[in-house]
């Protein structure tokens, strides 16, 4: 199904608004869509791929058939997506042209509330046209760490890993804790999570780097000002091992302890916690929320990967910082964004100026609006780079 066909036969009654050019300039949006994504290559490629994934010898190698059967997914969702912008584009436009020839008011307001809804959608497909990166549409693995501020930045890194899992779920990723470190008093030291869904490292990217918290502090007993920092670093999530190198297990310091923190039922409360130290590199890895010790080895051998595969890209590259940003302080001059719950209410982008006074909306997860923010922001610099 091609392009909706602009509505240039409905003519604008009375009370119609901007309808019949918004529905106009919805379809122009929607004929660029398909040119950005290529709707001819991708019905080429099903194609092939349908073809591929018929084989019966195609599990023969199970790491190829996995390769085959998750492109061929994510091919048919953008067709079918596509589609179906298309289809409620139409029916968008049939709906407003009834409306007209009726002067029906009440089908009008129907036609102009769908018309709202596919702009919904089709901005929310428009965002894929901002990644750049080779690995933007993989998991991610992301890392919050407490930075400055005693007691409260710890508090603060737990306030982050539950907005961040707010976002995953509103988003319909998984979000999957695998590793938690506890504060002395309260909150998080650290956190290491696994967050699954189409996009997810390309849009949490768009988050990396230092957050500022500053509020009336809980931990205080004469209830002064504190201002505290957590940092949030990512990472693409390979599950193929194969996309990596090998990781040689004598450069590894393999250290298991106790199972500690809000785990859940799983957590083995044996020495199945897993550290793991690449000697060569000083990348250190934690797992202790799968159900042995062996399964808690493995996700950390896989997540230790996917750090080691982002170092050698960035090395490759000679660009340190255009995937992983600046490695700063934790702490003041560094920070990204800025939360501020006293004396006022604010949350402000450094980079970007987007701000929201919805403090409480933004701390459950409501971040969509500063990761467009940041990655439109980051298109305009390739751009003009």
């Amino acid at each position: 199904m091609g392009p909706v066909v602009t509505p240039a036969a409905a003519g604008a009654g009375e009370g119609d608004g901007d309808v019949p050019a918004l529905l106009a300039a919805l379809a122009e949006r929607l004929a660029e869509a398909e040119r950005y994504l290529g709707r001819e290559d991708l019905e080429t490629r099903r194609s092939e791929l349908e073809d591929e994934a018929s084989r019966p010898d195609l599990w023969d190698d199970a790491d190829h058939g996995r390769q085959v059967t998750t492109e061929l997914g994510r091919v048919v969702e953008d067709l079918e997506l596509l589609d179906r912008l298309s289809a409620s584009l139409s029916d968008a436009v049939t709906l407003h042209e009834l409306a007209v020839e009726e002067g029906d008011a009440a089908a009008l307001a129907e036609a102009g509330a769908a018309a709202a809804d596919v702009e919904r959608q089709l901005g929310a497909l428009e965002l894929r046209s901002l990644f750049a990166g080779e690995y933007d549409d993989r998991d991610a693995v992301a890392e919050i760490h407490a930075g400055a501020g005693g007691t409260d930045a710890q508090d603060w890194a737990e306030m982050l890993l539950r907005m961040y899992s707010r976002w995953a779920e509103r988003r319909g990723f998984t979000i999957e804790v695998d590793e938690a470190t506890p504060g002395q008093e309260a909150g998080l030291l650290s956190a290491t999570f696994i967050v699954r869904g189409r996009y997810a490292f390309g849009m949490l990217a768009a988050e990396r780097g230092v957050h500022r918290l500053v509020r009336m502090s809980p931990f205080d007993a004469q209830r002064r000002r504190q201002t505290s920092f957590a940092s949030l670093d990512v990472v693409p999530f390979l599950d193929d091992l194969g996309e990596v190198a090998e990781i040689d297990e004598k450069d590894l310091r393999i250290d298991t302890y106790r199972s500690s923190g809000a785990g859940g039922q799983h957590v083995n409360k044996t020495d199945s916690a897993v550290r793991l130290t690449h000697l060569p590199t000083g990348i250190v890895v934690s797992c202790q929320n799968q159900r042995s010790q062996h399964q808690n080895k493995a996700k950390a051998m896989q997540i230790l990967a996917a750090k080691l595969a982002e170092r050698e890209r960035l090395e490759r590259q000679a660009q340190l910082d255009a995937l992983s940003g600046d490695r700063a302080d934790n702490a003041w001059g560094n920070q990204i964004r800025s939360y501020v719950l006293a004396p006022y209410q604010l949350v402000k982008d450094l980079r970007t100026d987007e701000q929201t006074g919805n403090v409480d909306a933004v701390l459950d997860g409501e971040i969509d609006s500063f990761i467009e923010a940041e990655l439109r922001r980051e298109a305009e610099v390739r751009r003009a780079g």
